[in-house]
């Protein structure tokens, strides 16, 4: 059992950075079981980025080079470093426990332009 609490969302320019944070509570905190998805109006839910069982990390082609994820088990927290932020790239981003299929509430980012 764990629950997702995101933060760190907002309102920013083109080429603007964001760092988006998930802190989980309630069970062990595992990083390899974390991932960032995002869902644009109208669109389905993507996976924007997420550890693998092989301890690296999967970007999503549209923003390879751009966002970095990390962890920090300490304070049972991943985020999302978001850089050189496009309108396209304005959703509500969500973080993910895929053990359990746990979704956090969503922050929303909104790249403006």
């Amino acid at each position: 059992q764990v629950q997702l609490v995101e933060s760190g969302g907002g309102l920013v320019q083109p080429g603007g950075s964001l760092r988006l944070s998930c802190a989980a509570s309630g069970s062990i905190f595992s990083a390899s079981a974390m991932g960032w998805y995002r869902q644009a109006p109208g669109k389905q839910r993507e996976l924007v980025a997420r550890f693998t069982n092989g301890g690296r990390v999967y970007y999503a082609d549209s923003v390879k080079g751009r966002f970095t994820i990390s962890g920090d088990s300490a304070k049972n927290t991943v985020y999302l470093q978001m850089n050189s932020l496009k309108p396209q790239d304005t959703a509500v981003y969500y973080c993910h426990e895929r053990y359990t299929e746990t979704w956090g509430q969503g922050t929303q980012v909104t790249v403006s332009s």
